[in-house]
């Protein structure tokens, strides 16, 4: 709904804004901007949003919440006008500009409010129309700083196209004006701040269930860890089965299934190793297994964790009564849930200048690292030949990794290598896309391909440097 001039006019005529002070400014939003102000009515608040289908500007009787960061243009007219006084706020004829003349001090300003769907702004200009600057800066338009601001009047007539509507409810034509935003005002309407709410945040319950399921079929999959390590028992309790350390020559062997009350199992074996080798392939796989069935246990808890804390969150959210908080809590609360999805980074991070260095210490923080940290781009440095840390270098868009970013992450993956008592080593490096996991291989190993090598010395030098950008 969008106001036409007469219901401008009649906004404009309630609020009687001559003499009025400025006595607060926020810019509550990029176009949405309010001024509190003091005159012979008391202390009221004045209301422009400027976004595409619901800009318009009269009083508002509902408490409108600050940005969490001050911006450009409400900083800017704090520093010209606050407490200043209007001197006149008329709408300039049929056009829906509203044109508010101030004066702070000897200076005098003048604070244009263009209500038009299509191109809203706000536009602060000097006495003599010179833009000083706008809430949307729109060159094409010249409402840019240094430019000049003068609309043309249109006559205002008779006619019957436009009428003041009739809205339903008691009060004046502001409060029903507001009120009517609020409940029905399409972007900024209850309805609609709801709807998106529950759009966004059903949307992320329902990614995180289906990856909640995927992870309740896998821990199915690794439930039976603890047969495996039974199958290792039965073996070692049957050795003679095997004969020599060839084997018997057989892949399966029958033996009493002492774990389940008796009867007699099938196990298959290697026929080319022992027993005890054998009973060992099961032990480790046991051991894999549970390792990664506790793994799995742990993502499984942190996802309902999730699930309950999202649906919670959206709960809070649809309580809400005024739409203009209900838009910055629901900003909030994505930007919220985004940074919740970011585990704690393990392992170490250093800053070098504008680049991101990350250092995995062991496997586990190695294979954190690669599941959930980095990204196809970032590039993995390790030690050729010896044991150790994986270094990452975290991409930069349009930028290409400067040498001396490059011997920085060398350096912290040769100190933090088994290979580090040599002083120099040789490295390989390559983008993490490039890595593939082996297969049954331990937690973190991967192998490279297209990678490129490197040579380095340890400069002691360069690790205290590092040190000073430890984050």
């Amino acid at each position: 709904m969008a106001l036409n001039w007469k219901e401008i006019d009649l906004i404009l005529s309630e609020l009687d804004l001559a003499g009025s002070q400025i006595q607060k400014i926020n810019q509550n939003d990029y176009d949405i901007l309010s001024l509190r102000l003091y005159g012979q009515h008391g202390e009221r608040t004045l209301l422009a949003v400027i976004r595409s289908g619901v800009c318009r500007l009269h009083e508002t009787f509902r408490a409108i919440p600050k940005n969490e960061k001050p911006l450009r243009f409400g900083e800017l007219l704090k520093s010209r006008i606050l407490n200043g006084r209007i001197e006149e706020a008329a709408q300039i004829g049929s056009d829906r500009i509203v044109r508010c003349a101030i004066r702070r001090g000897e200076l005098r300003y003048k604070l244009y409010f263009r209500l038009w769907s299509n191109a809203a702004n706000v536009i602060l200009c000097g006495e003599d129309d010179k833009i000083i600057d706008a809430m949307r800066r729109l060159p094409k338009r010249g409402e840019t700083g240094g430019a000049y601001y003068k609309p043309e009047a249109s006559e205002k007539t008779a006619s019957d196209r436009y009428q003041v509507r009739e809205l339903e409810g008691e009060g004046s034509f502001n409060e029903k004006i507001d009120r009517w935003y609020a409940e029905q005002g399409e972007a900024l309407s209850l309805e609609s701040l709801r709807a998106e709410a529950t759009r966004r945040f059903e949307g992320g319950v329902n990614r995180l269930e289906a990856a909640l399921s995927r992870l309740r079929e896998k821990e199915a999959e690794y439930s039976g860890a603890e047969r495996l390590k039974e199958y290792g028992g039965i073996i070692m309790a049957n050795l003679p089965l095997f004969g020599g350390r060839d084997g018997s020559g057989n892949e399966w062997i029958e033996a009493e299934d002492f774990y389940s009350g008796g009867g007699i199992i099938r196990i298959k074996v290697d026929p080319k190793k022992s027993g005890a080798e054998n009973a060992a392939v099961y032990y480790e796989q046991y051991r894999k297994a549970k390792s990664g069935l506790d793994d799995l246990r742990a993502e499984i808890s942190e996802a309902e964790s999730k699930i309950a804390k999202q649906k919670e969150t959206l709960a809070r959210l649809l309580e809400e009564t005024n739409p203009l908080r209900l838009k910055k809590l629901i900003g909030g609360a994505v930007r919220q849930a985004s940074k919740n999805t970011e585990k704690k980074r393990p392992g170490l991070s250093f800053m070098r200048g504008d680049w991101l260095l990350i250092v995995g210490r062991d496997a586990k923080e190695n294979d954190e690292l690669l599941r959930r940290h980095v990204k196809g781009n970032d590039i993995w440095l390790h030690v050729r030949d010896f044991a150790g840390s994986y270094v990452f270098i975290k991409h930069r868009s349009g930028k290409t990794v400067p040498l001396t970013v490059l011997l920085d992450a060398a350096n912290l993956a040769l100190f933090y290598s088994k290979g580090r008592n040599a002083g120099k080593g040789e490295l390989f490096y390559t983008p993490v896309k490039y890595l593939r996991r082996a297969k049954n291989g331990p937690k973190g190993l991967v192998l490279p391909t297209q990678e490129k090598n490197l040579s380095v010395k340890l400069e002691d030098w360069r690790l205290k440097e590092l040190e000073n950008c430890r984050i």
